[in-house]
């Protein structure tokens, strides 16, 4: 007859063998995360999960990079604040463009001439705007035409390239007569002719630092001249002529003119 002892002993045995097979992860594929692990997969919630995750050191390099970009874009000009600029150039001006009422004596005051003109301007930018004062004077053969007006830019830049509208509006003076006029003696008559002016402008600047930059500007002016009438002028020759022009002066004048301007300009930017 055979002793349960042994029997026991080798159920025992197999017992514990079998579940020590049923834990390791190589004997059952599906029995846990490490198996599925070892294939290159992983469960929904499990640690392999590392690549989508959000790493606040990946977004810090590519904002990094964003601004790096921009800054190779831009132009690297940076904010402006004060603007001030010289032009010199060429002006064709008629005083009877659109409108003529005896204004000056067309027998010795030329209404139409063409020459130098100087500008200044100064003022203050906001972005793409800038807002301040310019002042331009045009010297004629016969006449000199100074204008003192307030100024707005609209500026569109494309690196160091900007292209801008200018519009002006302001004072403007009719002076300094010379040539045949002086046989008139307007000047020391007391002739005192002025008005009003309106513009508008086309430009564009090419800045060579983040200071200086060269550019050109063409204008369009549109003028509102009068002229308050003087009951005498001198006529020391009693020449007919000249007394028939002083004719003119006796009587009140006004007139609506143009003028066409293009000046290369010299500018400052802080």
């Amino acid at each position: 007859m055979l002793h349960p002892t042994p029997w026991l002993l080798v159920f025992a045995g197999t017992t514990i063998a079998s579940g020590a097979l049923a834990q390791s992860p190589t004997s059952d594929p599906y029995g846990s995360p490490s198996s599925l692990n070892a294939g290159g997969l992983a469960p929904p919630g499990s640690a392999n999960t590392s690549s989508s995750s959000y790493d606040p050191r990946h977004q810090s390099y590519d904002t990094e990079q964003t601004l790096k970009t921009a800054d190779e874009k831009d132009s690297g000009l940076g904010l402006q604040f004060i603007w001030a600029n010289a032009e010199a150039g060429f002006q064709y001006l008629s005083l009877n463009t659109f409108h003529a009422n005896n204004l000056v004596d067309s027998q010795f005051v030329k209404t139409s001439q063409a020459g130098p003109v100087y500008g200044f301007g100064a003022g203050l930018r906001l972005l793409f705007l800038t807002l301040g004062g310019r002042f331009r004077l045009g010297n004629f053969s016969d006449w000199q035409m100074w204008t003192l007006d307030a100024e707005a830019g609209l500026h569109m830049p494309v690196g160091r390239v900007e292209p801008y509208f200018s519009f002006a509006a302001g004072y403007a003076s009719l002076g300094a007569f010379g040539g045949a006029s002086n046989a008139l003696n307007l000047q020391s008559s007391g002739v005192n002719i002025h008005g009003w002016n309106a513009r508008l402008g086309f430009g564009i600047d090419i800045y060579i630092t983040r200071v200086l930059s060269v550019g050109a500007l063409m204008s369009g002016d549109m003028l509102y001249l009068k002229r308050a009438r003087r009951i005498s002028i001198a006529n020391p020759t009693n020449d007919p002529t000249i007394a028939k022009a002083a004719q003119v002066y006796a009587n009140d004048g006004s007139s609506i003119g143009g003028a066409a301007t293009l000046t290369g300009v010299l500018g400052l930017h802080f």
